[in-house]
């Protein structure tokens, strides 16, 4: 089997490409990544040793696609994963979506020409920003809990918001066009008769992440935390309650293995692949997690949200239970263990991508 890996030089992308070479040694994995990122290159060097074709490209390229090896399946990873893209002043809008939708349109003509599965990376940002920040919360040990109102509401539970919560705009740039690269990804398997699947990931974290306040903010807070650098707790008046959970990449490995082997095309191609409560937390209670792994220290606040700021995210992965048994494996506490270590033995880890170009 031959698997194109697209972001294979980012975070996500190469730990599923070492995890499922070690799962199944026989794979065949291409490798596709724009090296835009600073720090990427750290990671393309490594390819060639285990034994993965690695190409220089963009999928917003179609022409930067046309010679890559025909596939069974593409794992697209490759996105720029920040909420805020297109409205911090610092990003284009149109370079998002030429990024998360564009490129997903040329991933799926590749796989109308090849006849090739399809697995997005998907996430959990495709829920209205509107309805999660309506939830009633309470704050129990310094991080919201959904309210009894809110169990009442659709596709809320105690274990997490399921697949039926509403996904209606507002998303922000980056969940609309994840959401509608979702659409199209279906469309094109019913068209085509290819198989798809989409998976809703939450906060991936781990270590070698390269984390900023908008993006990887687990791998943010615990290498700010380590080097001492500046922190805040923004929006929801600067308690730091706010809560989002979390889920190691390699935890996903045995699930695309049995997605790609499968036949089972009766199962939910849309599916939520999260941490869920177990492991959830909010910014104040791992605040309290690095006081005690390095010691204590003043956080500030500003207490304005920023645009799309939700108090409490969290995934109900009951649907992907069932259908492939899977659940996470990782839980919180070795996670921030993990990166903790990273911090340590690698002191300036965030300087790496702190000047990311504009995309």
């Amino acid at each position: 089997m031959k698997i194109l890996i697209t972001g294979i030089c980012g975070f996500v992308g190469r730990l599923l490409a070492l995890g499922l070479l070690e799962h199944k040694p026989g794979l065949k994995i291409i490798g596709l990544d724009n090296l835009v990122r600073p720090g990427s290159e750290l990671f393309r060097r490594t390819w060639k040793t285990h034994g993965v074709a690695f190409h220089h490209g963009d999928i917003r390229s179609p022409s930067d696609l046309e010679n890559l090896p025909e596939c069974d399946w593409i794992l697209d990873a490759a996105a720029n994963p920040s909420v805020l893209a297109g409205v911090d002043g610092k990003t284009s809008s149109r370079q998002l979506v030429e990024h998360n939708l564009q490129g997903t349109i040329n991933l799926l003509e590749l796989c109308k020409q090849w006849s090739a599965g399809f697995i997005m990376l998907s996430t959990s940002r495709v829920y209205s920003i509107s309805a999660l920040a309506a939830l009633p919360m309470k704050i129990k040990n310094r991080a919201f809990v959904p309210a009894p109102a809110s169990l009442k509401l659709s596709g809320v539970t105690p274990a997490g918001i399921t697949e039926e919560f509403p996904s209606e705009p507002p998303l922000s740039f980056y969940g609309t066009a994840k959401k509608a690269s979702e659409t199209l990804a279906l469309e094109y398997g019913s068209a085509f008769d290819l198989p798809v699947w989409i998976n809703r990931c939450g906060v991936m974290a781990g270590a070698g992440q390269f984390g900023k306040p908008d993006q990887g903010i687990f791998s943010f807070w615990i290498h700010s935390w380590r080097q001492r650098k500046p922190m805040a707790y923004i929006g929801f008046k600067g308690a730091g309650c706010q809560v989002r959970d979390c889920l190691h990449p390699l935890d996903l490995v045995p699930l695309l293995i049995r997605q790609m082997q499968g036949k089972r095309r009766e199962v939910p191609a849309v599916l939520n692949t999260s941490g869920g409560m177990a492991n959830s937390i909010s910014l104040a209670q791992l605040s309290a997690w690095c006081a005690e792994r390095f010691g204590p220290r003043k956080i500030s606040a500003k207490p304005a949200n920023r645009p799309y700021d939700v108090p409490w995210l969290v995934l109900n992965s009951r649907r992907a239970q069932q259908a492939w048994n899977w659940a996470p494996a990782t839980s919180l506490e070795k996670i921030f263990e993990e990166i903790a270590r990273q911090a340590e033995q690698q002191p300036g880890w965030l300087e790496l991508s702190e000047d990311e170009p504009p995309r």
